[in-house]
């Protein structure tokens, strides 16, 4: 299959993962908010936020590092064994680590502690992020395995909330469902392996485990760094009022996330094709590049135009009047798709693939540390509100200085002017 046709089989894959994606929780969406109440929707939304900063850990910046480095060498099978073989061994120790930093934490705080089993059995969403490698399938470019194996684990989880799900004493039970869906979708990751690579056997040396832990650094630190302004705008809320207020602000989160998540799909199938394109010409993967900034910026504007102005009907009609608060913070919020479609393009597309995933980290830290400096302030002074305005301010300030740092290394994306080939800083 040619590499143009392997992108549009990728692509399509993706989207349908992605409308799946979009359809199945807009599903469950209004059926949970309205059954759980402000309240226990907003418990669960906190529990999750807090534990995707294991979920991030776990991750260690894999799904980029590893997918580069599959995608690089997968003509070599020996080679993405031995890939694979680290990657699974760093991802295992660490969610051993996880889990007991959590339950550490969850047992020691009173307001964790309360409601402990929210918090253990939300920690299945770490353990179906490690089972799931992703990041290989994205490496070799057979998206379709993952999106089937998605969408029937979601699937599966869409019928079991609605079954099982009654009233809103029963948000134990939700909650095992929803990160019950991550383990199946991970086993079924697991058992799919071998049709698309025939993986050998091999224990990776001590060597080649630090490797890969010093290469997966700085991308894991951008990552950790992006959870300080968006995950922890959630969790911090929860911390500094309640979980009725986290109820309202995840609630409209999740209406912008859907919309943001249309383009997720592209901008994961492009990623090794445009680290593919690069290693033949650069030029070639910065006129692509280009490309893509235009289409993904025009759709993601559009999008977030509509959000904005439909954000009182979206809301009385997926969310209920019970969720009215949440309409000022979809408002806020409505143009973060069109933002972060300009970041993902600067950074992950164009500057990782450039070799310069350090300054990429530096970016995305001193935005998660003015995050944290605005956040509370904020929110002590306009409640949610001022959580949704602390997303605006770091994810505008990472576009303006990841634009700042290629055009001073002489890639200009929106411009015509000539681009003399990058180099790695």
């Amino acid at each position: 299959m040619s590499h143009k046709n392997r992108l549009v089989e990728n692509i399509s894959s993706l989207m349908v993962l992605q409308g799946a994606n979009y359809v199945l929780p807009l599903i469950t969406l209004p059926y949970l908010v309205r059954v759980l109440g402000p309240g226990k929707f907003g418990l669960l939304a906190f529990a999750q936020a807090f534990t995707q900063y294991f979920v991030i850990l776990t991750d260690y910046g894999f799904n980029l590092t590893a997918t580069r480095q599959i995608a690089i060498h997968r003509d070599d099978t020996k080679k993405v064994s031995e890939i694979f073989s680290v990657v699974m061994i760093i991802k295992f120790a660490l969610m051993v680590v996880s889990f007991l930093l959590m339950a550490a934490i969850v047992l020691a705080v009173p307001m964790f502690h309360a409601d402990w089993r929210v918090y253990f059995l939300t920690f299945l969403m770490v353990l179906g992020n490690v089972l799931f490698p992703v990041w290989f399938f994205q490496g070799m470019e057979r998206m379709k395995y993952i999106t089937v194996l998605n969408i029937s684990a979601k699937f599966i989880a869409v019928v079991a909330i609605f079954v099982f799900v009654q009233k809103q004493s029963d948000y134990l039970i939700a909650a095992g469902i929803q990160s019950g869906g991550f383990v199946i979708a991970g086993l079924l990751g697991l058992f799919s392996l071998r049709r698309v690579a025939p993986l050998r056997s091999a224990f990776p040396s001590w060597r080649a485990i630090v490797e890969t832990l010093r290469e997966g650094w700085h991308v894991f630190i951008s990552t950790g760094a992006i959870s300080l302004y968006t995950s922890s705008n959630t969790f911090i809320l929860g911390l500094v009022t309640n979980t009725v207020t986290v109820g309202y602000f995840s609630a409209a989160d999740k209406l912008v996330r859907a919309v943001q998540g249309i383009l997720t799909p592209v901008s994961q199938a492009i990623y090794p094709h445009i680290n593919a394109l690069a290693r033949q010409s650069r030029e070639a993967a910065l006129t692509f590049i280009t490309k893509s900034l235009k289409w993904l910026g025009l759709v993601s504007l559009m999008g977030s135009v509509l959000l904005f102005i439909a954000a009182e009907p979206l809301v009385m009609l997926v969310l209920g009047s019970q969720y009215a608060a949440s309409i000022a913070l979809l408002r806020w919020m409505a143009f973060l798709p069109f933002i972060i479609a300009m970041s993902n393009v600067f950074g992950m597309q164009t500057m990782l693939t450039f070799g310069m995933d350090r300054l990429v980290g530096r970016i995305l830290l001193l935005a998660g540390l003015i995050n944290l400096t605005i956040i509370v302030p904020l929110v002590c002074a306009l409640g949610p509100a001022g959580a949704a305005i602390s997303l605006l301010i770091p994810e505008t300030f990472v576009v303006v200085a990841c634009w700042y740092v290629l055009e001073k290394g002489h890639i200009h994306l929106l411009s015509a002017r000539k681009r003399p080939s990058p180099t790695a800083v």
